[in-house]
């Protein structure tokens, strides 16, 4: 079905998580507030925290659970997907999923397409709405937008807190806006969940 309202799709990576994952650290406390029509998040203690501080500024949005927003293996490549000189490297980070994990993955990574991504729906309106997830999914759902291979959600990592804004236009490719945006954080809350390699 063709839209007619272009959907602005937020995804936020939640904040800094304690070393136990169940609650944000004190600096993980400390977002933007931006007026959305909706805010999803994963059934994650960081990520609904995320969105419960985020929903807290906001007038008349819930924030809603959604598996599809969770933390997940959105697709694991064979061999031969992956460009020779990396394969190793990617195979090696993926050789703990689990086999439930490798079948799961991939189905809600499909249940986060159909419901995050597109235009919205004949009649509708311009719509706003964020997903607070986890890295893996932000990822995936860049990949998607860009029309890069399945794999190529690997190696596209995101700062806690930052912002990646995908537009999703009627009779339009979909436009990548911002991707792992960290300027409404103050400098010492950057590049905190990114791989401790050199940071531009």
């Amino acid at each position: 079905m063709t839209g007619t309202g272009t959907r602005y799709l937020y995804l936020a990576r939640h904040g800094e998580a304690a070393p136990d994952e169940n609650a944000l650290t004190d600096a993980g406390r400390r977002l933007t507030d931006i007026p959305f029509d909706a805010v999803h998040h994963g059934p994650l203690p960081r990520a609904e925290q995320t969105a419960r501080l985020i929903a807290d500024e906001l007038k008349g949005v819930i924030p809603r659970v959604s598996e599809a927003a969770g933390d997940y293996v959105p697709h694991v490549p064979e061999r031969a997907e992956l460009p020779a000189e990396s394969a190793n490297f990617y195979l090696r980070f993926l050789a703990g999923a689990t086999d439930e994990e490798r079948e799961r993955g991939p189905e809600l990574a499909r249940q986060a397409l159909r419901l995050f991504t597109g235009a919205v729906p004949d009649g509708g309106q311009d719509r706003h709405e964020l997903v607070v997830t986890h890295n893996f999914l932000i990822a995936w759902l860049v990949r998607d937008a860009m029309h890069a291979p399945k794999w190529r959600w690997l190696g596209l990592n995101h700062c806690n807190a930052s912002l990646t804004v995908i537009r999703y236009a009627p009779g339009r490719a979909a436009s990548v806006l911002l991707a792992n945006d960290m300027r409404h954080l103050p400098a010492e809350l950057r590049w905190t969940g990114f791989p401790a390699e050199p940071r531009v």
